[in-house]
């Protein structure tokens, strides 16, 4: 009997893409199977082949609902996977909303790209996948319990844990055969934190072998937020925005945070801590998975308050295109929350190229920005940016409220890792940018005895009885390790045209912008003398 083998094909050095292939007796099972965010050099692995054979997987298991973990299905069906797709009941019902949503925006996205590429003779490009991919998938859902085993061909076994991150999500402990006895390994799925308003404590086993643990907040803590600290921070932050003629403008995940936030917002107008105001919802997608929260509100913590903010007389749900345009002529102070929660796509974009140049915007941050998105460059402090081809100049306030992240801090994980104890082989830290994943792992030898290991993008590694072993030249990676989690080119070529615009503007003539034009002309083809008005460039020859 061969050892499993563990491929890292993805949430491997940044905190998107979860995909991993456990390959054991025979069978090969794939968790989770996300989509990439962040930087267009990660996002393009999405139009990637898998870097696996679809057809040849036996099952999938969906740790959560979240697009980072689901979203790929879709392409992953249509590529050939025609087996089962275990998940809870609830995250198959979120499932089923998000991903055709997913389908459609791409579809919607794609058809503005080909406008702009038909009109500068460029290809046209096709969706990943489309509404009606994600429909076709759905009948291949299988619904689990948490904490009921589940036997599969070739030994292998696994059962569902409450993850307490997201409604219905989980963590999954699989048994597998092993040369020397059966291998237990264990994945985190994303680790809720303490203080979320609608999830329990996070479960799991104690005693495995293996364990892959998310690291996501690997290097920060938050502050430890009650339910009415974090609400009355949350009073500060709407107090301090309430301007005559401005916005509070909240990018949020439409699935879970925004329903928190809207919970706590009318809990504090309802108790006068704050004045009522027009709460807008711009998200046809947070409308719909607001109903899959009401179907399971009997096992959410404080589903009674979630109730009662849905039906508050001044909360209002955006569904149409008209509708979500409408809210540019809203007059007076209000509330927009609308999707996505980096600020990578989805209405809050339009919102923003509204808002971000004045004054009266205030933007609240409610989750994790990954690095190279357009809601980290804002919340670093940007002062220009681009949204749909346009400069747009950045007098907004931003503010950061981490009370509402769905994500377990630095200690969080530190406890939950040190409860699965003893794991007795390796820690794999996953789905974390580097400088998180690094500080993790430096803490966790001080806690635990297993060694801790930090994967590479489609990294293999042999999970033997004498530990994880890297199985070298197993693959070959579809991107360079120091790219995943990180700013790319392109964001740096984003920050070079503002730069040079500025520089333009700044410049008091037309002749003092002919010479930073030359200079740059100058650097991009060095023994290229440029001309102006037919002579000879004066500075050519000083190197000025």
């Amino acid at each position: 009997m061969a050892n499993p083998i563990l491929h890292f094909h993805g949430a491997a050095g940044s905190v998107t893409g979860s995909c991993f292939l456990l390959e054991a007796g025979g069978t090969r099972i794939l968790i989770d199977c996300g989509m990439f965010q962040g930087s267009k050099s990660e996002k393009e692995l999405n139009y990637k082949p898998f870097p696996f054979e679809p057809s040849r997987i036996d099952a999938v298991l969906l740790t959560h609902a979240h697009i980072d973990h689901s979203g790929l299905l879709p392409k992953l069906a249509k590529a050939g996977y025609s087996g089962p797709i275990f998940a809870t009941a609830a995250t198959i019902d979120l499932c089923t909303i998000m991903l055709q949503d997913s389908g459609h925006i791409q579809e919607s996205e794609v058809r503005q790209l080909n406008r702009r590429n038909r009109r500068r003779a460029r290809e046209t490009v096709e969706p990943i996948y489309t509404a009606d991919d994600a429909r076709s998938m759905l009948p291949q859902f299988m619904a689990v319990e948490n904490g009921e085993w589940r036997e599969m061909v070739g030994g292998l076994r696994f059962r569902y844990w409450n993850a307490g991150h997201l409604l219905g999500s989980s963590s999954i402990e699989l048994e597998t055969p092993g040369a020397e006895g059966p291998v237990t390994v264990m994945f985190s799925g994303d680790v809720g934190a303490s203080n979320k308003l609608f999830e329990n404590f996070p479960q799991g086993p104690s005693g495995v072998d293996y364990l892959i643990c998310e690291s996501t907040y690997g290097d920060r803590e938050r502050e430890e937020y009650a339910l009415k600290d974090r609400r009355d921070r949350l009073r500060e932050v709407v107090a301090t925005s309430n301007n005559p003629g401005g916005v509070l403008l909240i990018p949020s995940f439409a699935v879970e945070r925004t329903q928190e936030v809207l919970t706590d917002l009318i809990a504090l107008m309802d108790e006068g801590e704050v004045p009522r105001c027009p709460i807008m919802i711009d998200s046809p997608l947070a409308s719909r998975a607001t109903e899959a929260f009401k179907k399971h509100s009997a096992e959410l913590g404080h589903g009674k308050a979630f109730l009662r903010a849905l039906n508050a007389p001044n909360v209002r749900f955006t569904e149409t295109a008209e509708q979500s345009k409408a809210l540019d002529l809203v007059r007076g102070f209000h509330i927009i929350i609308a999707a996505s929660g980096m600020c990578e796509a989805g209405r809050i974009r339009h919102r923003l190229k509204n808002w971000l140049w004045r004054r009266e915007c205030t933007v609240l941050f409610v989750g994790f920005q990954a690095a190279g998105t357009l809601g980290r460059i804002l919340q670093e402090g940007a002062t220009e940016v681009r949204i749909q081809g346009e400069e747009i100049h950045v007098c907004a306030r931003m503010a950061t409220l981490d009370a509402y992240s769905g994500h377990a801090d630095a200690s969080e994980l530190d406890a939950w890792v040190a409860e699965r104890e003893p794991i007795r082989k390796a820690i794999f830290l996953v789905h974390g940018e580097e400088r998180a994943r690094e500080a993790m792992s430096g803490r966790l030898p001080k806690k635990v005895s297993a060694k801790v290991v930090c994967p590479s993008l489609d990294d293999a590694y042999e999970l033997s009885p004498m530990g994880a072993r890297l199985i070298e030249d197993r693959t070959h990676a579809r991107i360079k390790p120091a790219v995943p989690g990180r700013p790319d080119w392109n964001n740096d070529y984003q920050r070079f045209v503002l730069d040079l615009s500025d520089r333009l503007k700044s410049v008091a003539d037309e002749k003092g912008r002919a010479v930073v034009l030359r200079r740059l002309r100058r650097a991009l083809d060095p023994d290229e003398v440029p001309a102006v008005d037919g002579r000879r460039d004066p500075d050519a020859d000083h190197g000025s």
